[in-house]
C-alpha cells in the first residue's frame, strides 16, 4: 500500500536506499527528497507507470528534472544547473522477447546528496546495482553511483557493437570467399546497426559531457574515469558504424553481381535465341500440312535437311561471332 503525502499518494519506489557514510547501505527512510546528514545520499529508482510519479515529481522536483524524469520520449542527453544534474541514458535492451538495439531509457536527477531514476522498461544495469548495494557494495557517494553505472551500460554496449562485427566478418567470408548471394540475415543486421548507432552517438555525446560539466558531483578521478568511458563509447560508434557502412557495401556487391548474372544470363539465351529463329522458321515452315511440299517422297530427305539445319546453324554462329554479337 502506498503511503501518503500532501499531495495524495506516494509513489511506490523500486528501489530505495539511504547509503551510509561508513559504505552501508539501508532501506530508505522515506520517498523524500530532504536527505538526513547522517547518511551520505539516498537513491530512489522509480518505474515511470507508476499513477502517484508525477504529482510527487511535479512538487518535489525542479521543474526541469521533473520535465525529464517524466517525459514519454528520451534521447541520451546532460544537462546540468546550481541544483543537480539531468542525465538520460541508454541501455542495452535484454529484456524477455525484446529486441536488443531497442535501448532502455534511464533518467537520473543527481544531486550531491540525491539520485532519483526512473525507467519505463527494466533495465538490467539497475537491478544489477541494487542487488550489489543490498549485498553491501555501495558506490561511496552519486558520482561513484552514476560512474559504475554508465560503466556498466557502455560495457554491455562494447559486447553487442563487437557481436555485430564479428557476425559481419562472418557474411563478408561467406559472400566474397564462396560468392553466396542468399544472406537471410543481412537486412536484421542492418536495421540492428542502424539502431545501435541512433542510440549509442547521443550516449557518447552525454557521457563526454558529463566528464566536463559535472556539477560537482564527480571528483577528479571520477572525471577519469568518465572519459575513459566516454572514449569506449566512442569506439563502441566507431565500431557500429564501420558495421553499417560494411553491410551497405556487402548488400550492393550483393545486388551488383545478382544483377551481373541475370544480364548474362538474358545475353546467353538472346544469342542461344538468334541462333535457332532461322531454324524454327525453316522447320516450322516445313511443317505445314499442304501439297506441293518437296521431297515428301525421296528417301533421304530427312537426312538432307537436318545436314541443313546443322550448317545453317553453324553459319548463324559465325554471322554472330563476325558482327561480335559474343
Amino acid at each position: 500500500m502506498c503511503a501518503r503525502w500532501r499531495g495524495g499518494l506516494l509513489p511506490n519506489p523500486l528501489h530505495a536506499y539511504d547509503i551510509g557514510r561508513d559504505g552501508t547501505s539501508a532501506p530508505a527512510g522515506a520517498i523524500s527528497t530532504e536527505v538526513d546528514d547522517k547518511i551520505a545520499y539516498r537513491w530512489l529508482h522509480f518505474d515511470l507507470a507508476d499513477p502517484h510519479l508525477r504529482a510527487w515529481c511535479d512538487d518535489a522536483l525542479p521543474p526541469r528534472a521533473a520535465r525529464a524524469l517524466l517525459a514519454a520520449k528520451t534521447r541520451p542527453h546532460m544537462d546540468d544547473d546550481e541544483k543537480g544534474i539531468v542525465l538520460t541514458l541508454r541501455g542495452i535492451n535484454l529484456n524477455d522477447g525484446q529486441e536488443l538495439a531497442n535501448m532502455v531509457s534511464l533518467r537520473l536527477w543527481i544531486t550531491p546528496r540525491l539520485v532519483i531514476s526512473v525507467r519505463r522498461l527494466p533495465v538490467k544495469t539497475v537491478d544489477a546495482l541494487a542487488k550489489q548495494i543490498a549485498d553491501g557494495d555501495c558506490p561511496a557517494a552519486p558520482g561513484n553511483f552514476i560512474t559504475r553505472i554508465t560503466e556498466h551500460i557502455v560495457e554491455r554496449v562494447e559486447k553487442v557493437s563487437v557481436d555485430l562485427e564479428e557476425r559481419a566478418d562472418a557474411m563478408e567470408d561467406g559472400v566474397y570467399q564462396t560468392g553466396a548471394s542468399d544472406v537471410p540475415d543481412l537486412f536484421e543486421l542492418q536495421r540492428t546497426a542502424i539502431r545501435l548507432r541512433r542510440h549509442i552517438g547521443p550516449l557518447k555525446d552525454a557521457l563526454g559531457a558529463l566528464a566536463i560539466n559535472h556539477g560537482g558531483v564527480l571528483t577528479d578521478s571520477l572525471r577519469n574515469r568518465m572519459r575513459d568511458t566516454a572514449n569506449r563509447a566512442m569506439r563502441s560508434v566507431e565500431e557500429v558504424e564501420e558495421v553499417r557502412d560494411r553491410l551497405r557495401a556487402l548488400s550492393a556487391h550483393i545486388d551488383i553481381t545478382q544483377e551481373a548474372r541475370i544480364a548474362r544470363n538474358g545475353y546467353t539465351l538472346s544469342v542461344v535465341a538468334a541462333i535457332f529463329l532461322p531454324l524454327s522458321f525453316i522447320t516450322g515452315l516445313l511443317g505445314v500440312n499442304v501439297g506441293g511440299m518437296p521431297w515428301v517422297d525421296h528417301p533421304d530427305a530427312f537426312l538432307i535437311l537436318c545436314a541443313l539445319m546443322v550448317g545453317l546453324g553453324a553459319a548463324t554462329y559465325a554471322i554472330l561471332r563476325w558482327i561480335k554479337w559474343f
